[in-house]
């Protein structure tokens, strides 16, 4: 066995991971601890693998997340200190969002940076994540008293790199509602520019057609008085239409125009996600007796807001699916049959979730902050809580022009089929290898 795949916190997207590397990489040994007690693992996983790594002369890498003090599993057992030794960071503990400043731990913080001094190669799951990490850590350290070192990031800085979290997307297609099946086919469907015109045209006097005015709500723009009232979806000089069904489509459209907006909240039951901000949101559109039907999903662990139950006794009549789901078919089945899927996260360096949602055709919402501008376009992201809720007013009213909208996001460069080429290099103890992969990161991430 060559590589050695340690995980501290084997549940969520660390268990994605280590899974994926481990089918792809096969020559490995995995050794985990269950997903429970974060901050448990996080003190003491050290000592619990310095007994559970079995000693082996074949090991060449080691491949661990940061949950781990990999300073503490070195020290601890030597014969490791020789390996290429790789930390990947899901998330970073020196902006973790507090409720109170008092609250942060600082041994937490402090661990991810002894274990990026003694790893090789330091991974991040996005250039928000790194940055942010990098950014943060001589501010980080002015919590010490005194005798504070300095320049560690510059001695951390080169070992970094990003490459983005691996998703496995599956097909879908059967999942999918009848109306997310047309918008897949009219994504593929262009004509010229002429006929584009002519079919908006014919359908604009149906009562269902849509606005210039309408489709700029649901983005939360207004048209400049100069602006050319032109379909918002024709597609650029080759016409395409991308956004508006064809008249023929129209009469199957009824139906989906009746049903109340389908809103998804796919995320772990925790203060950094920020569940009190999404339930405020939605009482208010219960106050002004907006139609919409809600699943919140996502893990639960040992302490649960208790925001989820009063929101759960208030919202009852809304409710389509409540708690987490085991199955990841029934899962992908809910998201395929959602509208809209909303972030409210103060703390997010990825979002395996809304990427699964979008790629259930799921029209996503999130904040303009953390990592969500490197991965949605400006469309779908809103800058203060006011802004959600009167997004989401607008899709209550006009649900049909969510359904119709065509998705601007390639989920595709973080699918497992695009990234693995990258991972296997990194797992590779070829020093040539890594030499050509830091040079590719280096310029991907001045590109960023």
């Amino acid at each position: 066995m060559s590589v050695l795949l340690v995980e501290a916190f084997y549940g969520g997207s660390h268990k994605q991971l280590i899974d994926l590397l481990q089918e792809s990489t096969g020559d490995c040994l995995v050794c985990t601890l269950p997903a429970k007690k974060w901050h448990w693992r996080a003190r003491t996983a050290g000592l619990y693998f310095m007994q559970a790594i079995p000693a082996s002369p074949s090991y060449r890498v080691l491949f661990t997340s940061s949950v781990l003090n990999l300073a503490e599993l070195v020290a601890l057992r030597p014969d490791l200190a020789s390996l290429k030794k790789i930390l990947y960071f899901h998330e970073n503990q020196l902006i973790y969002p507090v409720r109170k400043s008092q609250e942060r731990d600082f041994q937490y913080g402090y661990n991810q940076i002894l274990s990026c001094l003694v790893a090789d190669v330091v991974v991040f799951n996005s250039a928000f994540n790194m940055n942010s990490f990098l950014s943060s850590i001589s501010t980080f350290l002015k919590t010490m008293p005194d005798h504070r070192p300095k320049g560690l990031d510059q001695l951390i800085r080169p070992k970094c790199r990003v490459v983005y979290f691996p998703i496995r997307i599956p097909d879908v297609t059967r999942f999918l509602t009848e109306h997310k099946l047309l918008r897949q086919d009219r994504s593929l469907y262009t004509i010229s520019s002429h006929e584009s015109l002519n079919l908006w045209l014919t359908a604009k006097a149906s009562p269902l057609a849509s606005t210039r005015e309408a489709q700029n709500e649901l983005s939360g723009k207004r048209p400049s008085p100069a602006e050319p009232q032109l379909h918002p979806q024709l597609g650029g000089d080759t016409g395409a239409l991308q956004g508006h069904p064809a008249p023929s489509q129209l009469t199957g459209q009824k139906a989906t125009t009746l049903q109340p907006l389908h809103i998804v909240w796919p995320h772990r039951w925790e203060h950094d996600k920020d569940p009190q901000l999404f339930f405020q949101t939605l009482l208010k559109l219960k106050e002004q007796e907006l139609n919409f039907e809600v699943s919140v999903l996502g893990e639960t662990f040992t302490d649960v807001p208790e925001i989820f139950d009063e929101a759960r006794e208030q919202l009852v009549d809304h409710i389509r699916h409540w708690g987490f789901m085991p199955s990841k078919e029934d899962y992908l089945s809910v998201l395929c049959q959602a509208d809209v899927v909303v972030s409210t996260a103060k703390h997010e360096f990825f979002g395996v979730a809304m990427l699964e949602a979008v790629h259930c055709g799921c029209y996503p919402l999130c904040p303009k902050a953390l990592v969500y501008p490197e991965i949605f376009h400006d469309i779908y992201l809103y800058s203060t809580p006011e802004q959600l809720c009167k997004r989401l007013q607008d899709f209550c009213k006009h649900p049909h022009l969510v359904r119709r909208h065509v998705l601007q996001v390639t989920t595709s460069r973080f699918s497992w089929n695009t990234l693995e080429e990258e991972y296997r290099a990194l797992l590779t103890s070829d020093p040539s290898n890594e030499s050509h992969a830091q040079t590719k990161n280096t310029a991907s991430s001045e590109g960023t």
